[in-house]
């Protein structure tokens, strides 16, 4: 069976919008697919500030900005569908929104962008709301892309997005575990921004810093590192800890750059010598805007060099839009009721089949 789906994408870094549109095919239990068409929707200031403050807003004006966003979103729908001509082409939207409270201990996530107001602008099928099941259900709900690890990219046991925020996955022979692992390009962002740009490219600030020993400790002693999984991290954990802290220093940008791309390099180091054993595969697949900062793989292919660890960066739009796909792959799978979060990498109390349908168009 064939499906066709668009998914959509707005991470922690605030860089855009991703969109995919993707074509499943479903055989004998067996998963492929096909990136068919890829953008990246840039955000203007106007809405990088408002989604950057959302967290600030009263009640109301945060509603306001829920129903703005998801007409926004079915916007960019629309034109991606233009641009790329597939009118009548597509199946479903599935959107992850762009999360602003993320408090799984109080059961609760909100992802902006409301649904509903996607399906009203574009006229079709729309799933949403990804993560609110599985936190209902007293999980992280976080990571999420594992099920789309698990079932598209089989090669591989484990998987690292740089994105925002750092994640990783880990396929085991009894058991599938993932976690965010620390703050990525959120931070390495803000300091680049300090030198008029918008990120660091290829490294080339942090290569010619230097690390910051006693800064690169009070880093890796942040007590969430000690933490066992299942955990993941909100935005803010990035920029209202991590950034504060490392900015007390007074690091030129380029040593906090170097200084930062260390830490994130030690972080994944400890989180796979933590689960070495058990991993048959030990090749690992690198995705996310920080799979493209060429110091940052440099760094991280030498220190897992020990662990016999090879970092493998697949073509430029599985790097850069394997979040969208696998948001609409989750969309494909709700769609068919079927199980689209791991309990095993959430800690909730069991699997689920999440998301929220909405009908944008006349049965």
């Amino acid at each position: 069976m064939t499906y066709r789906a668009i998914g959509l994408m707005s991470g922690s870094s605030l860089d855009g919008l991703d969109v995919a549109f993707v074509e499943f095919v479903h055989n004998a239990g067996i998963w492929n697919f096909e990136i068919l068409a890829a953008d990246c929707y840039t955000y203007d200031e106007e809405w990088k500030n408002r989604l950057q403050n959302a967290t600030s807003l009263n009640a109301l004006n945060y509603q306001r900005l829920h129903a703005d966003y998801g007409h926004y979103i079915g916007a960019a729908v629309n034109r991606f569908v233009e641009e790329n001509n597939l009118h009548y082409k597509v199946g479903l939207v599935a959107s992850h929104g762009h999360t602003t409270f993320h408090e799984p201990q109080n059961r609760l996530t909100a992802q902006l962008g409301d649904g509903a107001a996607i399906a009203a602008e574009t006229g079709l099928p729309v799933v949403s709301d990804l993560r609110a099941l599985d936190v209902a259900f007293g999980g992280q709900g976080a990571p999420i892309v594992p099920i789309g690890e698990k079932l598209l990219l089989r090669d591989y046991d484990m998987y690292l997005n740089l994105g925002g925020i750092a994640n990783i996955s880990f396929n085991d022979e009894k058991n599938y575990i993932a976690f965010d692992v620390c703050p990525a390009n959120r931070v390495l962002n803000i300091f680049a921004a300090k030198e008029g740009k918008e990120y660091d490219a290829n490294g080339a600030m942090a290569a010619n810093g230097k690390v910051h020993e006693d800064a690169l400790k009070k880093l890796n002693d942040l007590s969430y590192y000690k933490q066992p999984y299942p955990k993941s991290l909100a935005n803010n954990f990035g920029t209202d800890e991590v950034y504060p802290l490392l900015a007390s220093f007074n690091l030129s940008s380029a040593d906090a750059l170097r200084t930062y791309v260390e830490h994130i390099v030690q972080q994944v180091q400890s989180a796979i010598g933590n689960r070495q054993s058990e991993i048959r595969n030990q090749k690992l697949l690198v995705t996310g805007g920080g799979a493209l900062n060429s110091f940052l793989i440099q760094r991280l292919s030498e220190v897992l060099q020990p662990l016999k660890a090879g970092v493998v960066i697949p073509d430029e739009k599985l790097v850069q839009y394997k979040e969208a796909l696998i948001m609409a792959f989750m969309g494909v799978l709700r769609w068919r009721q079927e199980y689209n979060v791991l309990s095993s990498v959430t800690g909730a109390a069991r699997d689920s089949i999440g998301g929220a349908v909405w009908i944008g168009q006349e049965a």
